[in-house]
């Protein structure tokens, strides 16, 4: 088995969900009283958060890569950034490092082409829906994405996720919110498919509030997180 080092705590209510599926997938393939090795850095969020708002992304590379090699010389095996926007410094991250890092927007793509749907929606934080790190990986992989083009329609969704996911607040008016964002993509953009590219989002939107197949990235990394770990599957560092 191998050691997975996780860099947690963006938030600590998605980074809960990555530490209890993970123990919980790899005893369900194993049994017994197996569960995964893993070692977790978890941040003071609030620190980061500060660092976003002010642009200080050069600053947040440098604590991630500090916290990666952290693990690496703990004896992680694999790197795992719980968080999609987090993703933005993945590349720095790997460069940084002599251990792979697990991509989340390969995981998920995967999952996507498993389905054979390769026109998605994609939601996220500002961030993942602005910038391109999260969207060139995903069209790296064969995908057609689209993200909401509104500004309005942009914040609002950040909004939710910062003020009230992170906190663990479920809110039936943000969830409909969420859904006419997800109609208008499907409406507009033909789009086959959604893809949850923020770890918070899956404790809104369930399968059963849309007419197209969810991926989300939490359970997709996670699915990978343990093959990895059971030396199912080989992830190369690049």
């Amino acid at each position: 088995m191998k050691t997975i080092g996780i860099i947690g705590g963006m938030s600590y209510e998605s980074s809960v969900h990555y530490y209890e599926r993970i123990n919980n997938q790899v005893n369900e393939i194993a049994g017994g009283l197996t569960c995964a090795k893993m070692i977790i850095y978890n941040v003071n969020f609030e620190e980061i958060r500060k660092l976003m708002l002010e642009n200080k992304w050069d600053e947040i590379g440098v604590e991630l890569a500090r916290i990666a090699k952290v693990l690496e010389s703990a004896g992680a095996d694999y790197i795992v950034i719980a968080t999609n926007t987090m993703h933005k410094l993945a590349d720095y991250v790997q460069s940084q490092i002599g251990i792979p890092l697990i991509h989340i927007a390969d995981s998920v793509a995967d999952k996507c082409k498993e389905s054979n749907i390769l026109n998605v929606g994609l939601l996220g934080t500002k961030y993942t829906m602005v910038e391109n790190f999260l969207v060139d990986r995903l069209r790296k992989n064969g995908l057609t994405v689209t993200t909401p083009q509104d500004k309005e329609t942009i914040d609002e969704i950040d909004r939710i996720i910062f003020d009230e996911l992170c906190k663990g607040e479920i809110k039936d008016s943000s969830r409909e919110y969420y859904k006419k964002a997800i109609r208008q993509m499907i409406s507009e953009e033909g789009i086959e498919g959604i893809i949850l590219g923020c770890t918070e989002i899956e404790m809104l939107i369930k399968e059963s509030d849309l007419d197209i197949p969810i991926f989300d990235t939490t359970q997709s990394h996670i699915d990978t997180i343990v093959d990895c770990s059971l030396e199912k599957k080989l992830i190369k560092k690049g």
